[in-house]
């Protein structure tokens, strides 16, 4: 029965707000119908509105998949602060970060179906209920650590709010449990992603020890940058407080993430370049082009020259603590792992391709629509678990309130 009152309260709440909020929602609803309608040509007509092909058979859906498991796991970036060093001003902000990480994966697995073609696929991926050739299958197990770690963000999401909307003190040990459950489990996340392109031996461009170690420590970027800039709008525009204490610490934070990140990225060009071998073909593709072929060079220096930036502005004390150059590095630092995601990754690895022939590549209108309804639906759940958050949280809103409501009525 208290639950029923916890789903009905919550409800309640997504329904209440100002004009900017409900603008908002009207954005996003708009977003996600012009973005479906272009999904429903790739439902009705096939892959084939797409500009994937035989050359290039993973394109930009698998590089918002592999993007947003980095985001997913960035939750560990609060996390290890709060639990494992109980760093208070930061503690009470993690749950921003479980509700970050449920509806990433949500969106990486979003991408994952629309990549497969036909969504009727999907129940294939499932293991032990599909035909994935579990365990055996590297796809199979990074469905099965993401729909675990799913689980565990959500059901902490979940358990928290439902003991605050009660007026009861929350199961503090289950909590600590699932929290630090969570940390590997990150970390398990992106390491198998990494594997899925670490086990096709005959992409070279990928055949890397520091891929997966270079995936984390990107994902350690991106996610709080998101966080930096949304805990600064909620502070402002909703009773949600958060110490600048906190925000400092997690740009202090993502500053040596971003070292270890720039770090691997030199070792491994060190290493192609220096050797000399004939996999730097790909890399000379991605940094210089080829003959003509000069495609992506725009994006990969840009990636580059965007992380490097960021960087400067997180090590200096002076910048990382002015909220200008704040929110320029950390919009710097995501659109840097953004562009590395896709275009970086996905494309040299299959140019040139087996044949030694070059396939120029670029997203169709298709999957631009397509990706911008997942975002949008993303967008729109994410927005919504935030408002009951904040109103169960930090604005008092629980069952008594709820109750009082209904008395009035």
């Amino acid at each position: 029965m208290n639950f029923t009152r916890f789903l009905t309260g919550s409800l309640k709440i997504i329904f209440q707000g100002g004009k900017p909020y409900f603008a908002w929602l009207i954005l996003l609803t708009i977003l996600i119908l012009w973005g479906g309608y272009g999904y429903y040509g790739q439902l009705t007509d096939g892959l084939i509105t797409t500009n994937m092909r035989d050359s290039v058979s993973w394109a930009f859906y698998i590089g918002n998949f592999t993007f947003l498991v980095g985001v997913a796991a960035a939750a560990v970036m609060l996390v290890i602060p709060a639990y494992i060093y109980h760093w208070g001003p930061i503690k009470e902000i993690v749950i921003f970060g479980e509700l970050l990480a449920v509806c990433a994966v949500i969106m990486s697995i979003a991408f994952v179906v629309v990549d497969i073609g036909h969504p009727l696929r999907f129940w294939h991926m499932l293991p032990f209920i599909g035909t994935m050739n579990f365990p055996h299958s590297i796809l199979a197990w990074d469905f099965f650590v993401l729909l675990t770690y799913f689980a565990i963000n959500a059901t902490v999401v979940i358990h928290l709010l439902y003991s605050a909307f009660n007026k009861k003190e929350y199961n503090k040990k289950l909590v600590l449990f699932l929290v630090l459950a969570s940390i590997p489990m990150a970390v398990g996340i992106h390491t198998v992603t990494a594997f899925l392109f670490n086990a096709l031996p005959a992409r070279p461009f990928w055949n890397s020890a520091l891929l997966a170690p270079r995936f984390l420590a990107s994902a350690f970027c991106s996610g709080p940058a998101i966080l930096l800039i949304l805990f600064q709008l909620l502070r402002k525009y909703t009773k949600f407080e958060i110490k600048n204490e906190a925000l400092f610490t997690i740009a202090e934070l993502m500053v040596y993430s971003m070292f270890i990140y720039l770090f691997f990225t030199v070792a491994e060009l060190f290493k192609e370049f220096y050797s000399g071998t004939e996999h730097l073909l790909y890399w000379e593709y991605l940094l210089f082009g080829l003959g003509d072929n000069k495609e992506i060079v725009f994006y990969s220096w840009a990636s580059i020259i965007f992380g490097v930036i960021a960087f400067f502005l997180f090590l200096i004390p002076k910048t990382r603590k002015n909220f200008v150059t704040l929110n320029i590095g950390a919009v710097l630092i995501y659109s840097s792992v953004y562009i590395e995601k896709g275009m970086a990754l996905i494309i040299p690895g299959f140019t040139p391709d087996v044949l030694g022939q070059i396939y120029v590549y670029k997203p169709s209108m298709t999957e631009v629509q397509t990706a911008v309804m997942i975002f949008s639906l993303g967008s729109l759940l994410f927005t919504f678990l935030t408002k009951i958050a904040i109103a169960i949280i930090f604005e008092g809103y629980n069952i008594d309130s709820l109750e009082r409501k209904e008395r009035k009525k």
